[in-house]
């Protein structure tokens, strides 16, 4: 099964991407069956590493790990962040904000995404 976490400002796949991955308001959670079938969708709050004053991006990393992700969707992706899921052998789509969370995981399961080989090089929000 392949999980698919895309951070969110909302709780639905009509809610826009955020762009930011440790400081997203959450995440869109999609069980995706090996045989192609439809998604489970859920959602998985990231409040607390909001309020963190450094290392959001590590403490988000952590909870998605503990809920089985195999790839993250998102904006903006720093270093320490993208260390962080390399090393928990989560993959990266970076630039995946401007775009509904809906239309993001579409793109993904279309194979019209790569996974990044490193974090974004522009400054995060």
């Amino acid at each position: 099964m392949t999980v698919i976490a895309i951070s969110s400002e909302g709780p639905t796949l009509n809610d826009a991407v955020d762009p930011r991955y440790g400081r997203a308001g959450g995440f869109i959670i999609a069980k995706v069956p090996e045989d192609g079938g439809e998604p489970t969708i859920s959602y998985l709050d990231n409040g607390e590493a909001q309020m963190l004053p450094q290392g959001a991006g590590i403490v988000t990393t952590e909870h998605l790990a503990n809920a089985g992700v195999t790839v993250v969707l998102s904006g903006y992706v720093g270093p320490k962040a993208f260390e962080a899921l390399e090393a928990a052998g989560i993959g990266v789509v970076q630039d995946m904000d401007k775009m509904s969370t809906g239309e993001a995981l579409k793109q993904f399961l279309d194979g019209r995404c790569s996974v990044a080989s490193s974090p974004n090089h522009a400054s995060g929000q």
